[in-house]
């Protein structure tokens, strides 16, 4: 298949160069994404926390059920006491509701 200026070596040289217009609109993407956590900064959200929600909605729920229940696991293990009892929901269950409401 390897042929020197060949049919190979261009069928090679347009999936590079394809790649390459992708890394530069990939590049564009990142850089408009930058630009947005600027603009909420500005106005005054806290753009970890939202980096962190964006993260959270990415799970399917079962992942994030399971995420929390590790997170109280840990928490517990490291300031001792008993596990909490989730007896209400909490904020990011809130948020996660909202946004799954708004989808």
């Amino acid at each position: 298949m390897v042929q020197a200026g060949g049919v190979a070596g261009e069928q090679l040289r347009s999936y590079i160069e394809r790649i390459e217009r992708l890394e530069e609109e990939k590049k564009g993407i990142a850089e408009d994404i930058k630009e947005v956590y600027a603009q909420a900064k500005a106005v005054g959200f806290d753009t970890k926390i939202m980096r962190k929600v964006i993260s959270i909605r990415k799970m399917d729920a079962a992942d994030r059920q399971e995420q929390e229940s590790l997170i109280d696991v840990y928490l517990h293990a490291i300031e001792g006491g008993d596990l909490p009892t989730r007896t209400a929901p909490s904020q990011a269950d809130d948020m996660d509701m909202d946004a799954d409401a708004a989808e």
